[in-house]
């Protein structure tokens, strides 16, 4: 036994020695890499409502590179810094309907730019909206040097809403309360481009159905009358619930049944007649 022992202890020392771990050890692996999570919808113009309808009109963007807006250069290159009326009134792609918003003409209107990276370069771009009684118009203006490339000017609802996803921008335009078109525009080397558009259902489903037929014009709805007595069909008799029975003795008559009287028994009188007295005993 005691050589025993001495042969475990042995044992249990080479494998110190040599750096055996049993099963089970906790190794350090070094540093583990930083968890990046994934980008999630940040609205545009969150404040502002949404209603229908969508916008059918496909992406004025062409695959031809975007020339700068003439006479219009980005002071200090900073694009948050540009005077988003100067960059309309230059730009030639803006309608004459756009050009009267700069006017300031009623149910027009210039919404305040929003800035963010669609291209992915780490630089913002520029969003606006130009709203007029006509049509709605979306522009994205990036910055090249000193100078602002439009890179997508798009027609849509007045009703529409926008969010970034990354470098995704992405345009809710809802149809009904019970759908919506969404259109998705990414950067493709020089600008945006549709990628996706599609119609997708929200809410609740509209009513079918014989039931959710419209009533008829005038016509008053019919109401069931509960404990309606039924009325007799013509020419049928109806026997009397109180009908006399046949007798060869006279009946008094029987006084009337009184509903709400007291609740003792009515009692006929009896007939007037002689009384009879009993015979006495002897």
């Amino acid at each position: 036994m005691a050589t025993l022992a001495g042969l475990v202890v042995v044992l249990a020392l080479a494998a110190l020695a040599f750096g055996r771990a049993t099963p089970g050890d906790l190794r350090d692996q070094g540093p583990t890499r930083a968890v990046t999570p994934p980008p999630v919808p940040q609205p545009l113009w969150p404040k502002l409502p949404t209603s229908p309808p969508p916008a059918t009109t496909p992406a004025g963007a062409t695959q031809e590179p975007p020339q700068p807006v003439p006479d219009l250069t980005v002071p200090g290159h900073d694009i948050t810094a540009v005077d988003v009326r100067a960059v309309l009134a230059k730009d030639p792609n803006a309608g004459p309907e756009e050009r009267q918003a700069l006017d300031s003409c009623a149910g027009c209107e210039i919404r305040v730019p929003e800035f963010r990276d669609l291209s992915g370069d780490g630089q913002p771009e520029l969003i606006t909206v130009v709203t007029t009684p006509g049509r709605v118009v979306l522009h994205v203006y990036a910055l090249a040097g000193d100078r602002l490339l439009p890179v997508l000017q798009v027609h849509v609802q007045p009703a529409f809403s926008a969010a970034t996803v990354g470098t995704d921008l992405w345009l809710y335009e809802p149809t009904s309360a019970y759908a919506r078109t969404t259109s998705l525009y990414q950067w493709n080397t020089n600008r945006l481009v549709l990628k996706e558009r599609k119609d997708e259902g929200v809410g609740l489903l509209p009513p079918t159905g014989p039931d959710t037929a419209a009533p008829e014009s005038g016509a008053a709805p019919v109401r069931p009358t509960p404990f309606a007595p039924k009325q007799p069909a013509p020419g049928v008799v109806v026997p009397s619930p109180r009908a006399a029975r046949p007798s060869s003795s006279p009946v008094a008559p029987v006084a009337p049944f009184a509903p709400f009287a007291s609740s003792a028994p009515i009692v006929p009188s009896a007939p007037s007649a002689p009384a009879v007295l009993p015979e006495a005993k002897r």
